[in-house]
């Protein structure tokens, strides 16, 4: 089964974090891709371009409006997602809290549906 692990983390304390310590976590983001690949539960995978590039997009009696960043205002934004292959809930689980960034933010862990609705 597929599930989509949303990976949250605050835009705003990048800024405070030292340089050797952002290098750390890419390399860790590495390793964890790597192994997920080699383990055949990596589905596909990426990174999002902060909030002030996001625009909202709503359709309303058949007229579009936009607004700039994301709909919600939270303290974490979304960053990325990975597209995981796992048995079950409890491994999807179990892979979605070895991403870095879980040790720091957050991650949601939601089923996929399938295209036959299941």
């Amino acid at each position: 089964m597929k599930y989509l692990c949303l990976v949250y983390q605050e835009e705003k304390e990048e800024v405070n974090v030292p340089k050797d310590v952002i290098e750390q976590a890419k390399r860790d983001y590495w390793a964890f891709t790597d192994d997920i690949q080699k383990s055949g539960n990596y589905v596909g995978s990426h990174g999002l371009q902060h909030t002030d590039q996001a625009t909202t997009v709503r359709v309303r009696n058949g007229k579009l409006s936009t607004t700039d960043g994301p709909f919600a205002e939270t303290k974490e934004q979304l960053g990325g997602y990975f597209l995981i292959e796992a048995k079950d809930r409890t491994e999807a689980i179990q892979i979605a809290s070895r991403i870095p960034s879980a040790k720091w933010g957050s991650v949601e862990v939601r089923p996929v549906w399938s295209q036959t609705g299941k």
